[in-house]
């Protein structure tokens, strides 16, 4: 569940298990795996959830993109659609994922492609359905997904406003439990291109839904980043090992990469604090140890008026400061001060 001041971030599998329910439970286990800071030894929450995609290739592409060849080192299949199909796992595969990412206490996310994908729900409920970006303007889709008042993740990777206008108001005839991602739909997304001042734009014009960020660029900078703008959702392509087979799979996080991104993200939430100016309690000891306080220049004899010439700034910071100089300057020295020493207030009178 998306809960207010905590990144909901979502590990997406898509279609990095190769048509393995074993390998796709083996990305859930990474996906649930725990994350821990070492300097300040933090355990930090890993990952909230796992997408998959469900897609109904009888609604997938025309017959002639279907049967056209598909022969290169990604390939599953002579066709591309001997190539999809390889890939596809049934509505019981999924149900099987499903029980495995809630048994590690994961929620879970569906894609779901086409409206003949919604026999998955008499198998279970997803927590969330998502749209891909490519079906953000397929409105019959987008009313059947919303008819079933499971909250709904839209991504933006191909739409401008119109488009994502047209998608809220045929959802919100049915729920307004929505979600919305800026994304961009290059793979992976060059960096002139990712324009993350998106999130922005979003959360001042569609405020009242969740505002997140799917990320498709190289490393893991961008969706901590994102995070530290407000993005209370992140989706990031997920694999066990990058040089796998497949399309998406150099573009994911392997392991290391998903420790590294997860732990930025829950960093940055304890970074961000509140919305103020103030002189943290963790910072007493360097305050005292490094600041300035006002301290003899010169050598003052017992009984001198001190001057402001007589004097400059010195560390430790545990006397005077330069904005408290009256309370020095025109006053006796009670007994010799020696040059460069801190001016205490019981030094003078």
């Amino acid at each position: 569940m998306i809960i207010k001041g905590e990144t909901y971030i979502i590990g997406e599998i898509g279609q990095n298990h190769n048509g393995s329910v074993d390998i796709a439970k083996l990305i859930v286990e990474l996906i649930a795996r725990p994350v821990h800071e070492d300097v300040f030894g933090l355990d930090l929450k890993p990952m909230n959830a796992v997408k998959m995609t469900r897609r109904d290739l009888n609604e997938e592409l025309t017959t002639t993109q279907m049967n056209r060849p598909y022969v290169n080192k990604n390939s599953f299949g002579a066709t591309y659609g001997e190539h999809r199909a390889f890939l596809e796992l049934d509505d019981g595969s999924h149900f099987e994922v499903y029980k495995f990412a809630k048994e590690k206490g994961l929620d879970f996310v569906e894609t779901l492609c086409a409206k003949g994908c919604l026999s998955m729900l008499k198998v279970f409920t997803p927590d969330y359905l998502k749209v891909a970006s490519r079906d953000l303007t397929n409105l019959p889709l987008l009313a059947a997904m919303a008819e079933t008042k499971i909250p709904i993740i839209l991504s933006t990777g191909m739409a401008g406003k119109k488009e994502l206008d047209d998608a809220l108001e045929i959802i919100t005839h049915y729920h307004n439990d929505i979600s919305i991602l800026h994304c961009i739909s290059q793979y992976p997304t060059h960096p002139d291109n990712l324009n993350l001042a998106t999130i922005n734009y979003l959360k001042k014009h569609y405020g009242q839904y969740h505002i997140g960020f799917s990320d498709h660029t190289i490393g893991v900078s961008a969706p901590a980043i994102a995070v530290g703008m407000g993005a209370e959702i992140i989706e990031k392509h997920i694999t066990i090992d990058r040089h796998m087979k497949g399309t998406d799979q150099p573009g994911s996080l392997g392991p290391d990469g998903v420790n590294r991104m997860v732990r930025d993200i829950r960093m940055v939430e304890h970074w961000m604090g509140t919305e103020d100016l103030y002189i943290d309690k963790s910072v007493a000891g360097s305050k005292e140890k490094l600041e300035r306080s006002i301290a003899s220049l010169v050598e003052i004899k017992a009984g001198g008026v001190i001057t402001e010439d007589q004097i400059h700034m010195l560390s430790p910071g545990d006397g005077f400061k330069w904005a408290q100089k009256d309370m020095v300057i025109g006053h006796k020295a009670l007994q010799d001060i020696p040059a460069h020493e801190i001016i205490y207030p019981n030094l003078i009178n």
